[in-house]
């Protein structure tokens, strides 16, 4: 385990070699694998008389670790305090380490290396903060060689966070923790404003000749190219389909979204995408597109007193230009 001063040093060096700030954030938070989980807290030194303040506010009725981990601190029972009874001599964070809950983790690492501090004082406040981000999305949507801020989405609540890179994770729960292999638990990503460069498209590609005959019935919770397809129709005759946009993910708002096209075609309102809804969504977009069609005019135009010569040199500007004929009198 690191300390804080090593792992400041890390970042400063790999700064000054040129690393990219992402990479450099990606290592660093690597380099924090064993530093305190203290609910609360958002990259403190973790000591004694800190760390009970911490203590008295959330022990004993919630998050009892902050004590029971520490052996430095104490619960008393008279006062209802947490009092400092202890040192910190032989504790496995005996030396200068930083500690954090999950959403101080993701915000005091970025502000370590880019100098940027991520909005909200919650996990779902910094979700909800458009000023936080450049993209988010549902997890099977989420960039690939992209640093982002995973969360996780339960119950309508918005519960944990934690940092991604491609199928990696370090997050701060039981303490700092690097996981090669993504958790299932995970249901949103996001890209931090700070971090640099274009964000690769994560939307799915939909099939290039989709067969309409083996379209099958959508229902929330679907994903893949068919989900795209039904997405981007219903954005071609102006839904909103939510702010993950064309995901390739049969979610709540993609479901919404279809109960208000059946609605407004006198279907069955069930969110649910069978063939009669699909079948309704072409009829629907042929209208769309033939109303566009009808609206391109043609005109005749006439102009006196040019010879044939003339009138296709003006007609060389109009590209549009279907025929020319000439009168008989020079029309």
């Amino acid at each position: 385990m690191k300390s804080e001063k090593q792992v400041v040093d890390l970042i400063e060096k790999q700064k000054n070699k040129g690393i990219p700030l992402s990479e450099v954030a990606w290592n660093a938070a690597r380099a924090c694998v064993g530093w305190p989980y203290v609910y609360g807290a958002v990259g403190e030194e973790c000591k004694p008389k800190k760390r009970s303040q911490y203590g008295t506010k959330f022990y004993p009725k919630d998050h009892t670790t902050i004590v029971t981990k520490c052996q430095a601190i104490s619960w008393d029972k008279d006062s209802q305090t947490c009092k400092v009874t202890g040192n910190c001599s032989g504790c496995k964070w005996d030396l200068p380490v930083l500690m954090f809950d999950c959403r101080g983790f993701t915000r005091k690492l970025l502000y370590m290396v880019f100098s940027w501090t991520l909005w909200g004082g919650t996990v779902g406040g910094q979700w909800n903060d458009e000023r936080n981000w450049k993209a988010k999305g549902e997890i099977a949507t989420m960039p690939k060689d992209t640093l982002c801020c995973l969360f996780v989405y339960k119950n309508k609540k918005w519960m944990h966070t934690g940092f991604g890179f491609s199928n990696e994770t370090v997050e701060c729960s039981s303490g700092v923790q690097y996981f090669s292999t993504r958790n299932k638990k995970w249901t949103h990503w996001a890209v931090p404003k700070c971090i640099e460069g274009d964000i690769p498209d994560p939307q799915p590609t939909p099939d290039p000749d989709p067969d309409p005959e083996k379209r099958p019935t959508l229902r929330r919770g679907d994903k893949g190219p068919y989900v795209v397809e039904c997405q981007t129709d219903l954005v071609k005759l102006g839904y909103n389909i939510g702010s993950c946009g064309i995901d390739g993910v049969y979610g709540k708002a993609t479901m919404a979204a279809i109960s208000a096209f059946q609605k407004a075609s006198k279907l069955t309102v069930d969110g649910i995408c069978g063939p009669n809804t699909w079948a309704a969504l072409d009829a629907a977009l042929a209208d769309v597109q033939g109303t566009k069609t009808e609206s391109t005019k043609s005109y005749n135009v006439i102009i006196k007193g040019l010879d044939l010569t003339q009138a296709q040199a003006i007609a060389a500007n109009y590209p549009a230009t279907s025929e020319i004929v000439e009168g008989s009198d020079g029309e």
